[in-house]
């Protein structure tokens, strides 16, 4: 996984964690905020690895989903640029 995406995700996960199911929150906090493995996480969890990948991207696309509709990230980094932007004038 590139760096962009991991960062994304990240981001995403700070506006729309908790749109997502408990399980889906905690497999996202795992892979992205802990940095542990499928197979890390599945032992954890007391599931097969596959379970955590499909978990997963089930998160992802939903917070992706919600992204689309609600823009809350895009929001934030205009802004952000636009802070940046004007501190450098």
């Amino acid at each position: 996984m590139t760096l962009e995406k991991f960062e994304r995700m990240a981001l995403l996960s700070d506006f729309y964690n908790q749109l997502l199911t408990a399980r889906q929150q905690e497999v996202v906090r795992c892979y992205y905020e802990q940095d542990l493995s499928l197979s890390e996480i599945a032992e954890n969890l007391g599931v097969s690895r596959q379970a955590v990948h499909d978990i997963l991207k089930r998160a992802e696309k939903a917070m992706e989903n919600y992204e689309l509709k609600l823009g809350l990230l895009e929001s934030y980094l205009k802004e952000k640029n636009y802070a940046e932007d004007d501190e450098g004038r």
